[in-house]
């Protein structure tokens, strides 16, 4: 066949025209409608991340492509105070956060956080699925945010120290401790006459490091994958609190999926979130072990001596007083008398 030039600038001209038309088409049916961001503040490690990597990947699959959860973990889009503002405008669309620092604005959100109040996971899950969530969850709902069912499990808390042991409450006088950003972690560090001092947890490795402070209080799990065993000596098995992340949503965000796509999105969030309480208390089972072995030295204190100077100090009826007595009957309801 012979073709002149001017026919093979125009079949070129129309390849580039089809071409041009056909690209976007494809592009489009590969682009996910919603790509939404969700942010954490650990380490990718952690059962939360192995979690919500299976959690983000099932939700695209039952959607059929539609909503693609990208997760940003290890404070990567910024410190908990950071993000909380930006899922709150809409720069992020989901992000799991302690109730003890989302009471920053949610006030009731620190209550499964009262010292020395859950004495195991039995009376933590009663709690929290039960009477006690619910409250906290329609008090998160009145600030404009979206919480999901399922409070994720962060753990009990353990202190850590490159100076001493705890073992009583007076060992915690003039004790520097790093404590998150959150009112009710700096009032019962005061309680016991330490000198907390609150820092962003991507800031706690350097604090240590530094001796800015001399102990932090964190659960096992992510003592572990933090590395903080590197820059502390002790590890006293306090239990002081039980800490759960809440898995909070941008409200316009939230709406704008269709009611079919949410239910989805939901179902799966929550179920990914009682797996990742069972694998985290295996993880914290055997956890003690393996840094025992890189040479944290651990105790157990007795817990009764370290609940009755909370007593005696008044802050378990200060921090009633804050609740409110129909919070802190719900609380009473599961771990019995505080105050």
């Amino acid at each position: 066949m012979n073709f002149s030039r001017r026919t093979l600038l125009k079949a070129s001209a129309a390849a580039t025209v089809m071409g041009s038309v056909g690209s976007p088409l494809v592009a489009r049916a590969q682009q996910a409608e919603f790509v939404y961001k969700y942010a954490n503040n650990l380490p990718d490690t952690h059962p939360l991340n192995v979690r919500a990597k299976e959690m983000s990947a099932a939700i695209k699959q039952e959607t059929n492509g539609r909503v693609d959860l990208q997760i940003f973990p290890n404070n990567q889009l910024g410190s908990d105070t950071d993000v909380l503002s930006q899922i709150r405008s809409g720069g992020v669309e989901f992000f799991t956060l302690s109730g003890l620092i989302l009471s920053t604005l949610v006030p009731a959100a620190s209550i499964n956080g009262i010292g020395f109040a859950f004495p195991d996971y039995d009376t933590v899950w009663k709690a929290m699925d039960g009477d006690l969530g619910a409250h906290v969850r329609k008090e998160i709902n009145k600030a404009n945010l979206v919480v999901m069912d399922k409070i994720w499990d962060n753990g009990f808390r353990q202190t850590t120290s490159s100076t001493k042991a705890i073992n009583t409450p007076e060992d915690f006088k003039g004790f520097k401790i790093r404590v998150p950003v959150s009112p009710l972690w700096t009032s019962m560090f005061k309680a016991f006459e330490a000198a907390p001092a609150s820092i962003n947890f991507n800031e706690v490795y350097s604090a240590l490091q530094t001796k800015i402070v001399e102990g932090q209080e964190n659960p096992l799990a992510l003592i572990s994958t933090a590395k903080l065993y590197e820059v502390q000596k002790y590890c006293s098995l306090t239990n002081h609190m039980w800490d759960g992340f809440w898995f909070l949503a941008n409200r316009r965000a939230w709406e704008r999926l269709p009611a079919d796509v949410r239910t989805v999105v939901a179902k799966h969030i929550n179920a990914a979130a009682v797996k990742e309480r069972e694998d985290t208390a295996k993880l914290n089972a055997t956890t003690q072990t393996e840094l025992a072995a890189k040479g944290l030295v651990f105790n157990q204190p007795k817990v009764d001596p370290f609940r009755e100077k909370l007593r005696k100090s008044g802050f378990y009826a200060e921090w009633k007083g804050k609740y409110g007595d129909e919070a802190w009957a719900l609380l009473e309801k599961s771990v019995g008398k505080l105050a």
